[in-house]
């Protein structure tokens, strides 16, 4: 059984069967369900500013490059908070700090509906635009609070789920402007719905969630866990995978508006597909993993979304809007898919090297907690990173070439890289000594990441 006091948990031991089926489970899935609300709720207010470009019309004085921009601008904010949203679990604890990041939502929510008219100009935009970049932070926090909940057999599934469940807040806010708009409605009127969801979030959370003892003031693990080499490389990867899902989410409508020549509406009805399923498929691809392994998994899917870009290049250049919208959405549940096999990996790698350390049992699952949960807010934070590149590019592509062909172009070398990288690092294996028999006795056997 657990042992709490007031909202916290002082003991807490996942890996251990009996305490699991004890309560353990319940009071983690509990916890689950509250984050990804908080979550899903963050996730629209950050990706809030994807709908609402392709609203604001000549009246409001912005050209294609300055939309770019301000989008670019959202989704770097969202990225560098990831670091000290990732730190303040362990400083306020994973409750605390849910309760206190989702009240602050509550701030670019109502300095969008107050700026939201024509005549305001495009530097008051960009001011409001940064803070609608703290609501990509709650996703470091969520995730590294959730992966202190759940067993390692478990994590696949429960981080998927966790970030599955944000990820869809990019479009059910879509959505929501979609019918909103269509009915007759402004982007104030989205704003505003919005603004009571964010209350009902942070009172849920207080009261219903958990902070948990063993992750607090352990701040140490984040230094520790900069220092590894695989916090970097996975940063990489997840550049290739969430990278390309959140900068599509921001700059899809923008390229069918400036690219084929659809209206604000006519992207509307397209702009939610992409996301919606590539969040809704995340989940899945942590379950894949958790039976095939991450690292196989998230090398095929770069091969896939390869392939993807490069029909995409074709219809680019060949002006198919129905090909480019087939295999753009095709692309959004590919970015899916490695979004939760790669967040799977993270845990298993650093559960890997506390065996290859010597450490067993509990000790090396507090081992592995205490530096994957670090390592995801750093990995999250560069990851995010990626998205401010391919509105970027987007915005160089426009700029020089009057289309995105140039843009896919770089965003399939990426991937070629990410493929190459997961390889090397995570797959291939150590070279056979000449006799064929292995390596010898006396040499210290490489660390395999080849199930993680």
């Amino acid at each position: 059984m657990t042992v709490r006091s007031g909202r916290w948990i002082h003991v807490w031991d996942p890996e251990d069967e009996t305490f699991w089926n004890r309560g353990g489970e319940r009071t983690a899935r509990r916890n689950l369900a509250f984050s990804v609300l908080s979550e899903h709720i963050g996730f629209s207010v950050w990706t809030m500013w994807s709908v609402l470009v392709l609203f604001m019309g000549p009246e409001y004085g912005l050209t294609p490059a300055d939309k770019f921009l301000l989008t670019s601008v959202v989704t770097l904010v969202g990225a560098v908070v990831r670091v000290p949203y990732t730190f303040a679990v362990a400083v306020f604890g994973g409750r605390n700090w849910t309760v206190i990041s989702a009240g602050l939502l509550l701030v670019p929510t109502v300095a969008a509906f107050a700026v939201m008219e024509p005549g305001t100009s495009f530097s008051t935009f960009l001011l409001v635009g940064l803070l609608a970049g703290i609501g990509g932070g709650n996703f470091a926090s969520s995730m590294t609070n959730i992966n202190a909940f759940f067993p390692l057999r478990k994590k696949g599934w429960a981080l998927g789920l966790n970030a599955g469940g944000g990820n869809i807040g990019v479009p059910v806010i879509q959505l929501a402007a979609l019918a909103i708009i269509g009915a007759g409605g402004g982007p104030r009127v989205l704003l505003g719905v919005y603004i009571p969801l964010i209350v009902v979030a942070a009172v849920l959370a207080a009261r219903y969630m958990d902070n948990l003892a063993s992750v607090r003031n352990d701040t140490g693990a984040a230094r520790d866990a900069a220092r590894d080499a695989h916090t970097w490389i996975m940063a990489f990867l997840y550049i290739g995978t969430f990278g390309s899902f959140i900068g599509y989410s921001f700059a899809f409508g923008q390229v069918l508006q400036n690219q084929f020549d659809r209206t604000p509406l006519e992207a509307a009805y397209v702009t939610f597909i992409g996301p919606l399923l590539g969040s809704l498929i995340r989940p899945v691809g942590g379950s894949l993993a958790d039976r095939y392994g991450g690292a196989r998994i998230t090398l095929w899917n770069f091969v896939a979304m390869g392939a993807a870009t490069a029909v995409l290049i074709v219809a680019s250049m060949q002006k198919s809007l129905a090909l480019f919208t087939a295999a753009f959405v095709v692309l959004f549940v590919l970015t899916g898919l490695g979004n939760g096999s790669t967040y799977k990996m993270i845990p298993g790698i650093f559960q890997a090297k506390a065996r290859a350390r010597g450490l067993v049992g509990e000790e090396a699952a507090a081992y592995g907690r205490r530096l994957s949960g670090a390592s995801m807010g750093l990995i999250g934070a560069v990851g995010a990173l990626g998205g401010v590149g391919i509105n970027l590019a987007f915005r160089q592509s426009f700029l020089s070439y009057g289309s995105g062909t140039g843009a896919f172009v770089a965003f399939l070398a990426c991937y070629a890289v990410c493929f190459a990288v997961t390889w090397a690092v995570y797959l291939r294996r150590p070279a056979a000594r000449p006799d064929g028999a292995g390596p010898a006795p006396e040499e210290k056997p490489q660390l395999s990441y080849a199930d993680v």
